[in-house]
């Protein structure tokens, strides 16, 4: 393998581990503090990718970097006033049950997503350029650097940088870590512990639909969208710990340069690299990478 062919390989690891990253964010922060796995995260972050798409196309298109940025940030302002509708119908009335419950009641919340996204976007498939600013690629030697999986990373990395800060250096952040300790204690010490958990939704619903805008050039759209990017959100952070953000962030990493010398090395069985990490990782660390035995 020659250093092009090396290059070449890291960048799309790192694309994938980071446009993965991305969609898994806000699902981990909602399971590590409410603990409810929600399995229609993949729904919101397509719902996010459509409301960006038609806002950038009601204005004319995405040719401008801050048209797109833009239409990103509505993305995730549409998601989490959804996400604060479905806390206040459905995730609040999950607390205490048995998973079982928590994972049919998302799933089923997942199949509205996407009946929704059939009713108001049609089954066609619709694609988006990407910003000027972002077309076209860097050579390096022999190997092709597309200028759009760099904004990708860059993205992922802003992304777990920011969250760290939050979770570890600000007042909000510790009470989130607080509060997903030890609830009981937190309400003894007098916070609100109600607010949090809604602020917490709408942080992680918002993060879904910022995924979903921010990665609208790299995708076609369809209905069918939500699935594909859900299971490699769960495998990221399952593989990196439940609830754990450094966690997801180092999973993706992982699991991303698995699937790319997967492909590079087994392009006729695209994904089977992947799900054999995945099983193995768990073998070895049935609490994954971050995550702590209970």
């Amino acid at each position: 393998m020659v250093f092009a062919d090396v290059l070449t390989l890291l960048v799309n690891s790192l694309t994938w581990a980071m446009a993965t990253f991305l969609v898994a964010a806000g699902l981990t922060l909602i399971f590590g503090t409410l603990h409810i796995l929600n399995f229609s995260h993949g729904g919101f972050f397509m719902i996010g990718a459509y409301a960006a798409y038609s806002l950038t196309q009601s204005l004319g298109g995405s040719e401008s970097m801050a048209m797109y940025l833009f239409g990103a940030l509505v993305g995730g302002v549409v998601v989490a006033a959804l996400g604060l509708a479905v806390d206040r119908l459905i995730l609040r009335r999950l607390s205490g049950v048995d998973d079982a419950y928590v994972l049919i009641a998302t799933y089923a919340l997942l199949l509205v997503c996407e009946g929704g996204t059939k009713l108001i976007w049609g089954l066609n498939y619709r694609s988006v350029m990407p910003p000027t600013v972002l077309d076209g690629a860097w050579l390096a030697g022999q190997a092709v650097i597309p200028k759009m999986s760099a904004f990708i990373v860059a993205c992922g990395i802003a992304v777990f940088v920011a969250m760290e800060f939050f979770l570890n250096r600000t007042r909000p952040g510790r009470l989130v870590k607080a509060i997903a300790a030890d609830p009981w204690m937190a309400r003894l010490l007098g916070v609100n512990v109600r607010l949090v958990y809604t602020a917490t939704v709408a942080i992680g619903f918002a993060l879904a639909g910022l995924a979903g805008g921010l990665l609208l050039a790299n995708q076609t759209l369809s209905p069918s969208l939500a699935s594909g990017f859900v299971i490699q959100a769960f495998g990221v952070i399952i593989i990196g710990g439940m609830g754990s953000i450094s966690g997801a962030f180092l999973g993706s990493i992982l699991l991303g340069l698995i699937d790319a010398v997967g492909q590079w090395v087994l392009p006729s069985l695209p994904g089977l690299p992947f799900f054999i990490a995945m099983t193995l990782i768990l073998l070895l660390r049935p609490q994954g990478l971050m995550g702590r035995r209970h």
